[in-house]
C-alpha cells in the first residue's frame, strides 16, 4: 500500500482548491495524501506590486525548499507562479487539465468603463495591455487574495478588477465575472490556468503524480514557458504569451509591453505538438527581433 503523501501548498483560499483538487485525483488512484501549508514570501506582501517585490518565485521558493528538504513529497503551485529554471532536484511531474487560461473583468466591461475609472490590478503585464488600450483609465495596484479584491471592489474603491477567470471559475465565482477577455485582447501570463505539480527528481511521488499529467495543457504550457525563457527567464516586463494546440497544430501568440503600455511588440507563430519547446524559443527571439530588448533596456 502507498504511504500517505505530503503535499506542500500556500494557505490562501485558491491555492487550497488546488491542492485538494490533486489530492482528489491522487485519492482516486488510490494514493492517501494530506496537505501541509507553508506560507511564502508573496503571502506577506501586502502593499508592493509582484514585479517591484521580486516577480516570479516570490509564492514558490519556501515550497520547493521543503520539497528539497524532503518536508513535503509533493507540491502544487499555479504554473505562472513558477520560474522557468527549476532548482537542480527537481521537477514539474505533471500538468493536469488548465483551466480557462483568460483574464477577466469584474464589476464592469472594459468597453463601458468611463474615462478615469479606477481598474484594480496587482499584475503589470495587465496593467500595460489595459493602458495600452485604454491609456484613459486610472490603473491601481490592488493587492489580497480573491476575497479581498472582490470586497475591495464591492465597497467602492474601485470601478472595476481584473483576475484570472481560472481562480473564479475554480471557487465558484464565475457569477462575479463579467466579461472574459480574448488573448488577443489581453494575453494571458505564460502558464495561467494551469497547475504544477513539482516533485523530486526520483521516487515514488515522481511517478505517481505523472499520471495526471494532460498531454494537451503541457504542450501548450511548455511553448508559453519558452517564450518566456527565451527572454531571459526572470523577466520583469509585462508580457504575455498564449498557445493552444489547434487541430494538429499548436498556435501561439505573444506580447511585450513598455509598463504604460505606450510601447508594444507583438509576435506569433504555429508549429507541431512536438516542436512545442522550440516554437517558444522562436517566437521569443521574434520578439527580441522586433524590440522588447529595447523596451527592456529603456524600462531599466
Amino acid at each position: 500500500m502507498t504511504r500517505n503523501l505530503t503535499i506542500g501548498s500556500r494557505g490562501s483560499q485558491l491555492a487550497l482548491w488546488q491542492a485538494r483538487h490533486v489530492a482528489a485525483r491522487l485519492d482516486a488512484l488510490g494514493v492517501p495524501t494530506r496537505i501541509e501549508i507553508i506560507k511564502t514570501a508573496g503571502d506577506h506582501l501586502q502593499t508592493a506590486s509582484l514585479t517591484q517585490a521580486g516577480g516570479k518565485g516570490l509564492f514558490t521558493k519556501e515550497i520547493e525548499e521543503a520539497l528539497l528538504e524532503g518536508a513535503i513529497d509533493l507540491a502544487v503551485h499555479s504554473l505562472k507562479d513558477l520560474p522557468t529554471e527549476i532548482p537542480s532536484g527537481l521537477e514539474i511531474a505533471a500538468v493536469p487539465e488548465r483551466e480557462d487560461p483568460r483574464d477577466a473583468m469584474v464589476g464592469r466591461r472594459l468597453d463601458d468603463l468611463n474615462r478615469n475609472a479606477r481598474v484594480g490590478t496587482s499584475s503589470s503585464r495587465r496593467a500595460a495591455q489595459l493602458l495600452g488600450m485604454r491609456p484613459d483609465l486610472n490603473v491601481q495596484p490592488v493587492r489580497g487574495n480573491v476575497d479581498t479584491r472582490l470586497r475591495k471592489l464591492r465597497e467602492g474603491e474601485f470601478d472595476a478588477i481584473v483576475l484570472a477567470a481560472a481562480g473564479l471559475l475554480r471557487l465558484g465565482l464565475d457569477g462575479e465575472i463579467a466579461e472574459i477577455l480574448a488573448p488577443e485582447r489581453i494575453c494571458p501570463a505564460p502558464g495561467q490556468g494551469a497547475l504544477a505539480i513539482q516533485t523530486r527528481e526520483r521516487g515514488e511521488a515522481l511517478e505517481l503524480c505523472r499520471k495526471l499529467n494532460h498531454d494537451e495543457t503541457r504542450e501548450a504550457v511548455t511553448c508559453e514557458r519558452s517564450i518566456l525563457a527565451a527572454l531571459g527567464g526572470g523577466c520583469q516586463l509585462p508580457m504575455g504569451a498564449f498557445a493552444e494546440r489547434r487541430g494538429k497544430v499548436l498556435m501561439a501568440i505573444a506580447v511585450v509591453l513598455s509598463p504604460d503600455g505606450s510601447r508594444r511588440v507583438a509576435a506569433r507563430g504555429s508549429g507541431t505538438r512536438e516542436e512545442a519547446e522550440e516554437l517558444g524559443r522562436l517566437v521569443g527571439e521574434d520578439l527580441m527581433a522586433r524590440g522588447a530588448l529595447d523596451i527592456l533596456a529603456e524600462s531599466k
